[in-house]
């Protein structure tokens, strides 16, 4: 009897234990002045548009995926509503969905790189073809939407001859028929940086041509993934069409892309060869947001997660970066990519530091319960939203901001870690 009263006391104290120590971790979460900081800047900048930022004339599907949410606390949902028309109205004939969409008026003689629809005469359309992430992001965004607004009559709304409904199935059927490996059963998109719209064949690089390498890699997939997850979601009626796509891609992203020895992700399955030198050994290179995404996509378990944020909080040690939003590393050597915006290394997707996925991981931790992990890597993005006064879209290695300077994808993706955070506090406080 007494091993068994010294057992239950055992117990009993660190169950106490645990509960004060959430008591603590929620009370800093709740009295941080920074989170509110940010959480009321990010308000203030979506108001200002839907464009990517300051840097951008376009509505970009992956942009307004991450922060349509937040800006439907600023907007009535006609209006949200309204710009996801816009993309299914400027569907390809092939169901392929653009990237974004701009003003036609706004478009010069000498850019020839466009879209046009007579179903939306009023903007021009860009798709960059690298990219297999369109046709999904518009599907998680339409998802967030309804979730978000309740608002489901989206889903009837006629568009030309079909209704969104028929139009997401079409874009999903367009990476099916048009971006799919049947040897490995998963998508496959151009050679790029992780999640990046580059490849390094081109000085401009975010078009397929005659010199494009085919990739497979895990960012497109566990994007398809959580696709197919909202759709059947939305209508589930459609599970038993979708669901064993689903669950086949799951398989094949584990089978083929995840390295269980190493615990990390690869970077590429090459269908007709590599584009980098033979020597190179590409599979040394971790992919921070491909794996965040791939978490998302609910494709490791809890103890792989944390795998995973071990060896991302790694990593950035050894680049010297501030944050897991650290797109990779190590970074590509210099020249290994024509467009000089991904050389030197660790700028823009060939390492820099981009919150806009490096906050998605954040999100993933709060989700798998790991919230004292969550409150620390999460500090250092909002750190420099304070710092520089804005959501720059990245930074360099030694934390200085580069590019947009309101870029709203990021926040987007701050603000709704903030609130998973905030959420888990107020349960615990």
């Amino acid at each position: 009897m007494n091993r068994v009263f010294r057992f239950i006391f055992s117990m009993s104290c660190l169950g106490m234990f645990a509960q004060n120590a959430n008591q603590e971790l929620a009370h800093k979460i709740l009295g941080n002045r920074d989170f509110n900081y940010v959480q009321n800047r990010a308000l203030e900048v979506i108001k200002t548009g839907f464009n990517a930022g300051d840097g951008y004339r376009e509505v970009w599907i992956r942009d307004y995926n991450t922060f349509i949410e937040l800006a439907s606390k600023t907007y009535p949902a006609a209006e949200l509503k309204e710009n996801l028309l816009v993309f299914f109205r400027m569907q390809g004939d092939d169901g392929n969905i653009i990237d974004g969409f701009t003003p036609a008026d706004k478009i010069s003689k000498e850019e020839t790189d466009f879209s046009y629809s007579p179903l939306e005469p009023r903007y021009a359309g860009h798709k960059n073809t690298v990219e297999t992430d369109q046709e999904t992001s518009l599907i998680q965004t339409v998802y967030k939407y309804v979730k978000t607004t309740g608002d489901r009559s989206i889903l009837k709304v006629n568009v030309g001859d079909k209704t969104v409904t028929e139009r997401m199935e079409w874009a999903l059927q367009f990476l099916l028929n048009h971006r799919f490996s049947e040897k490995y059963g998963l998508i496959w998109g151009a050679t790029t940086a992780d999640w990046g719209d580059v490849q390094p064949e081109h000085g401009w690089g975010v078009d397929l041509n005659q010199n494009s390498h085919r990739a497979i890699d895990i960012y497109d997939n566990a994007m398809l993934i959580i696709a197919l997850d909202n759709l059947i979601d939305m209508l589930p009626e459609t599970k038993a069409k979708w669901n064993p796509i689903r669950e086949e891609l799951a398989r094949n992203s584990m089978k083929y892309l995840w390295d269980p020895k190493a615990q990390k992700f690869i970077p590429h399955i090459y269908l007709e060869g590599s584009p980098f030198p033979k020597d190179f050994n590409e599979d040394k290179i971790y992919y921070f947001g491909g794996t965040a995404i791939a978490i998302e996509a609910g494709l490791l378990s809890r103890h792989e997660v944390k795998a995973s944020l071990d060896e991302m909080v790694s990593r950035v040690k050894l680049a010297g970066a501030a944050s897991i939003g650290l797109t990779l590393y190590p970074p590509y050597p210099a020249g290994f990519f024509k467009n000089k915006i991904m050389n030197p290394e660790y700028n823009y997707q060939n390492g820099g530091d981009w919150t806009w996925f490096g906050a998605r991981m954040i999100s993933q931790l709060v989700k798998y319960g790991f919230i004292k992990e969550a409150y620390e890597q999460l500090q250092p993005m909002t750190d420099r939203v304070v710092q520089n006064k804005g959501f720059y879209e990245w930074y360099t290695v030694d934390n200085k901001p580069e590019g947009s300077g309101t870029f709203r994808g990021s926040a987007g993706v701050l603000y709704d870690a903030i609130s998973l955070l905030d959420r888990w506090a107020e349960q615990h406080k």
